[in-house]
């Protein structure tokens, strides 16, 4: 194993915020007793929503399945305790959406608790060095991962499934573990590298085997020295590398940490594997361990209840749908200058307006500031310093697309690829005139999102005409032509009459029908009969007209006959 492949690596840009860390970097992670109810949301990642697998009034163990979905890009949901389930309600989540829930009154016996439950989690023997990767396909880590519901517990909630997928067509070299955690305040990485590194070390070669990549790195901040020495512990023997970054902001942004360790740009617009390389964060690495090699699902995560607003700051092991509210009363409640109470953290995290909020495999910490933290500064003009474009991780333009969501112009918002914005809060961190810029970039996507669900629905609607006009044409092709036998199949004494030539007279009755008022009714609009040959469709009697110049020959006929 390689001890370092460098201590100074970092990224281009970035800041650097006052890290807030101290709160809670040492405290030890705590098994927060089983709450009397849990409310499992069913949509807790990225993907298509799940549906509910259980009815009310149903017995569940800690660990059954209460919610899936058969898209590909989706997690199944679990009961988190044991306990008695009742009927579906909604809630709002920290990002505002709304989504239906599973509520679990629990039982009075649990199967895990207090210290049990936390070495089934991330305690006990972990095979680093003997651990047999060949012993599991890449399609059963895969089908594992799934089962157990995994997702991305860095926060952005993506099925992990999905990322351990072996695709030919995405030709992926190197796996890289991201253990930065550079978000301030929380620590719920920090803790679980430091406690259970061997379980990290062990997701890591699992996803390793599974993605196909050559090799595996774990980046992490200088600003954790506990983290790196019990990693560096934990991977000897191992394919396992060890990467000391530089601490700053947002490192543990995908596109960040890929620059920073090998120094590839990922393209605007573009994701890791087209740069040969797949991301997964420390906490999604220690519960595919637990899923592959103890085959438990994904029930518990270590949360982070920290900041000033806080009495007695923790990190805590909890059950998923456990209230944020239940966190803050076992922290010993808020302090009395508490302000704001943040879902995650300061720099990316959402304002909760409730604290009556279920936690979700997503939640990483809670953050409480103060009046103090959170005084509002007065804004005013911008001032073309162009700090926000120097900051931008991403090599962005914030000014233009804040101007272009002022305005209401999608077409601007794109140019400038506002949806490649990952909203890391940078460029409103450091702008002198305290302009709200997240939050403006944020409405610009959602006009963005919005003008493209109308173009889609328009196109949609184009085609589905389009198929409706072609469906209408051949059935009324087919009428028409059965109108036009109609005549034809009356028509047939007259072209059986044709070929008889011997029976002239024949012929000449037939004009007289033609003459009958019914037939001439029809194009009575159309003026003269003698123009009612012109028409395509009656060219038929056109050629039947003639037998009315041949008529002289009858009348010679008939002069003989007189004679």
């Amino acid at each position: 194993m390689s001890a370092s492949l460098g201590a100074t690596a970092t990224f281009a840009r970035g800041i650097h915020p006052p890290e807030g860390k101290h709160f809670v970097a040492e405290a030890a992670i705590e098994v927060l007793p089983t709450p009397k109810s849990v409310r499992i949301p069913l949509l807790q990642h990225i993907g298509a929503p799940c549906e509910a697998t259980v009815k009310p009034r149903k017995s569940v163990t800690a660990g059954d399945v209460v919610g899936d979905a058969k898209a590909f890009v989706s997690a199944p949901v679990h009961a988190s305790i044991s306990g008695t389930t009742a009927r579906e309600s909604n809630t709002t989540l920290p990002n505002g959406r709304h989504v239906p829930v599973v509520p679990i009154n629990a039982a009075d016996e649990q199967p895990l608790e207090g210290q049990a439950l936390y070495d089934d989690v991330l305690g006990g023997e972990w095979p680093t060095q003997d651990l047999d990767v060949a012993a599991f396909t890449s399609e059963q880590i895969v089908q594992m991962a799934r089962e157990a519901g995994i997702v991305g517990l860095g926060g952005a909630a993506f099925p992990t499934h999905v990322k351990l997928s072996h695709h030919p067509d995405h030709n992926v070299d190197t796996l890289l573990i991201n253990g930065c955690e550079c978000e301030p305040y929380l620590t719920s990485d920090d803790r679980v590298m430091i406690e259970s590194p061997r379980s990290v070390v062990c997701g890591a070669l699992l996803a390793l085997h599974s993605t196909g990549a050559r090799k595996v790195i774990i980046g992490i901040e200088e600003n954790k020295p506990q983290a790196i020495r019990a990693l560096r512990h934990a991977a000897e023997g191992t394919a396992v590398e060890v990467q000391v970054l530089q601490t700053k902001y947002p490192q543990g942004g995908e596109k960040q940490l890929i620059s920073a360790i090998l120094q590839r740009e990922v393209p605007t617009g573009g994701l890791p594997f087209d740069v040969g390389v797949k991301v997964i964060n420390v906490g999604t690495c220690s519960a595919l361990a637990r899923a592959v090699l103890r085959r438990k699902p994904l029930t518990h995560r270590v949360v982070t209840v920290t900041g000033a607003g806080i009495k007695v700051p923790k990190n805590l092991l909890v059950p998923i749908g456990v209230s944020y509210a239940e966190l803050i009363d076992y922290c010993g409640g808020l302090t009395k200058d508490a302000a704001r109470v943040v879902a995650g953290g300061p720099m990316m995290g959402f304002t909760l307006g409730s604290l009556d909020v279920p936690v979700t495999k997503g939640t990483s910490g809670i953050t409480v500031l103060t009046h103090q933290e959170v005084r509002k500064q007065e804004q005013s003009n911008c001032v073309r310093c162009g700090r926000c474009v120097d900051t931008c991780p991403l090599n962005l333009v914030p000014t233009k697309l804040a101007l272009a969501a002022r305005y209401n112009n999608t077409e601007v918002a794109e140019r400038y690829s506002v949806t490649a914005c990952m909203e890391c809060g940078s460029c409103a961190y450091i702008c002198p005139a305290s302009l709200p810029l997240v939050q403006l970039i944020r409405w610009a996507k959602i006009l963005v999102h919005a003008e493209r669900a109308k173009e889609k629905a328009k196109a949609e609607a184009k085609a589905a005409k389009a198929l409706a006009s072609t469906a209408d044409e051949r059935p009324s092709e087919g009428g028409s032509e059965k109108k036009e036998a109609k005549p034809e199949k009356e028509a047939k004494p007259e072209k059986e009459a044709k070929p008889e030539k011997e029976a002239k007279p024949e012929k000449e009755a037939k004009p007289e029908k033609e003459a009958k008022p019914e037939k001439e009714a029809k194009p009575e609009k159309e003026a003269k009969p003698e123009k009612e040959a012109k028409p395509e469709k009656e060219a038929k009697p056109e050629k039947e007209a003639k037998p009315e110049k041949e008529a002289k020959p009858e009348k010679s006929k008939a002069s003989k006959s007189e004679k």
